[in-house]
């Protein structure tokens, strides 16, 4: 028989079980044998041509029991928030029963309660567990990126962030407040985040987020990633090297305009971050000397701990 969707309960747009299929009077020999559909996970299908980025994770939600819920990772990613990909989906379920083995999926088994949400038709921990519990799986800095990036996303405070982390009683709360210490609000991007934390795990001063200059009118004139005030210096990521000269030129007047105010911008694209660490920190170190704070301490060697030099 054809399948009409018009005529039944079941979006094949959406993942969707043999059972489920057979409850509203679909042919399962027309969809294993048809090339119209997937399956996403063993014991799930799917429209082929229906498949996006979260097939993958609904499938693995419709082969467990109701009450299974996006976590961790998979949450986060659900969430809008940066995090490393990963080669399986997060499920969470409160009975060891009623996991779900599949190469695509890690399966997770817990009796804490925890705060679930819906995000577009997926059930998900809500960000501030989400945060928590990816410390179990993000080391200092990428979870520095994921707590700056929930801050400005949610307009939750870095207060609340660390107070939630504190009063958990989940086995990374200590981690997670950890990192949550040095989240801070105000910061556009997670470069500007690896940014900051190089400088900060250095043992340098930490700057100022977001620092924001105003004409003599009061009126807003440029913010800037980071700002040593006191000392007129400004410490910029730069993620505009592929722009267009024109921008680049407008960009660079701009700086120029600074200078003549007596600031001293720094800028750092991502190779400064990722491939000369070294190289960058010891150009601000100097200008924190040079331009007269007191007693700049020497590179504290745990930096290398998070970035390669």
């Amino acid at each position: 028989m054809t399948f009409e969707p018009e005529k039944a309960s079941l979006d094949p747009s959406r993942p969707f079980t043999s059972t489920q299929a057979r409850a509203v009077g679909m042919n399962m020999r027309s969809v294993w044998r048809g090339e119209s559909y997937i399956s996403p996970v063993v014991g799930a299908w799917v429209l082929a041509s229906a498949v996006d980025r979260s097939t993958v994770l609904r499938a693995a939600l419709v082969i467990h029991p109701e009450g299974a819920y996006a976590s961790r990772l998979t949450a986060a990613a659900v969430h809008g928030l940066p995090v490393p990909e990963t080669p399986f989906v997060h499920i969470t379920v409160t009975r060891h029963q009623d996991r779900r083995f599949r190469p695509e999926i890690k399966a997770h088994v817990t009796d804490r309660r925890q705060r679930i949400v819906v995000v577009d038709g997926i059930p998900v921990t809500d960000v501030i567990e989400t945060f928590i519990d990816c410390a179990g799986h993000l080391g200092l800095v990428d979870m520095v990126v994921l707590g700056d990036a929930l801050v400005r996303r949610f307009g939750i405070s870095p207060a609340v962030l660390v107070r939630a982390c504190s009063e958990s009683t989940d086995y990374y709360a200590k981690l997670a407040l950890l990192a949550a210490s040095f989240v801070r609000e105000g910061v556009d991007s997670p470069m500007e985040s690896r940014l900051r934390m190089l400088i900060v795990l250095a043992g340098l001063p930490e700057p100022v987020v977001n620092y924001r200059i105003y004409r003599d009118d009061g009126t807003w004139r440029r913010r800037f990633d980071l700002c040593y005030p006191s000392i007129k210096l400004i410490v910029e990521y730069d993620g505009l090297h592929h722009a267009s000269p024109e921008q680049w030129q407008i960009d660079l007047e701009r700086r120029e305009e600074f200078d003549d105010d007596g600031y001293r911008i720094l800028v750092v694209t991502a190779r400064g971050i990722y491939r000369e660490p070294l190289v960058t920190l010891q150009r601000i170190r100097r200008q924190l000397v040079e331009r007269g704070i007191p007693d700049v301490p020497d590179l504290d060697p745990v930096w290398r701990e998070y970035f390669a030099s």
